[in-house]
């Protein structure tokens, strides 16, 4: 397979589906997959606006390819392990909403990868894990931060000391998913929201991409205040003048 190959973009009107493509490897995560991942939200296609992201060949994503695994020394281990959360950055906050639609593997630096994106829905043949503690490493691709957010620091703890599974339903339950549906349901259900995610305003969906994981790490006052900035940026905007007429005229608005 050319490097070229490895991740698959089909482009429907707003929505461009990216599919992680390494059949026979659980779409594990090397640095040609990374890449390319950060190529493609560097600079999506012209007039998209959400984002569907899933796996090919059963799997959205087994984590790091131990196969291809390129011994480092602490500096250089620290650079890789940055150069994952910029990755990972720019796709929780390059303005671009993006849905995951799961299944199989979600091991490793595959539920990083998930928990970076910001609709996540999950098939009964999914399964969350975290195995580093199994493999003497720790996790360096964000989990510390975003998986730790969702479980808090007591149940990721025994998550990786343990190197226990979730399923689909725990998934749900836990928060690590939103949405848990039957086979074959994840990409279908990932579509209808992502059309539905398109016809928001964009400056509310960027607002909302931006504000609420920030707001998070501030303070109640600061983020009172950053919720009172969001709200004048968006309800002064054209887009808000547009939903209000429509909801007045009752139909359906029409954003830009």
């Amino acid at each position: 397979m050319s490097d070229s190959d490895i991740i698959k973009v089909e482009v429907d009107g707003p929505v461009a589906t990216v599919t992680m493509n390494r059949p026979g490897k659980r779409n594990a995560m090397n640095d040609t997959l990374l890449a390319a991942l950060d190529g493609f939200f560097s600079n999506p296609p012209e007039g998209v606006k959400v984002v569907i992201l899933t796996g090919t060949d059963g799997h959205y994503c087994s984590g790091l390819d131990l196969s291809e695994h390129v011994s480092r020394d602490a500096e250089g281990t620290m650079r890789h392990s940055r150069g994952w959360h910029a990755v990972m950055d720019k796709i929780q906050f390059g303005g671009l909403p993006v849905v995951s639609a799961m299944f199989g593997a979600v091991i490793g630096g595959g539920l990083e990868l998930a928990t970076s994106t910001h609709v996540r829905i999950a098939e009964p043949s999914t399964i969350f894990q975290l195995p580093e503690g199994r493999r003497g490493i720790y996790v360096g691709g964000g989990a510390s931060v975003r998986v730790g957010r969702i479980l808090g620091a007591d149940r990721m703890t025994e998550m990786m000391l343990t190197g226990r599974k979730y399923g689909a339903e725990d998934g749900y339950m836990l928060g690590l998913c939103h949405h848990s549906v039957g086979e074959g349901e994840a990409l279908p259900l990932a579509r209808k929201l992502a059309a539905q995610i398109a016809d928001n305003a964009p400056l509310s969906n960027y607002v909302m991409i931006h504000a609420l994981a920030r707001i998070e790490d501030m303070s109640k006052q600061d983020g009172l205040f950053t919720e009172s900035l969001c709200a004048a940026l968006t309800q002064t905007s054209p887009d808000a003048q547009e939903g209000l007429k429509a909801f007045l005229e009752k139909r359906n608005p029409t954003f830009r």
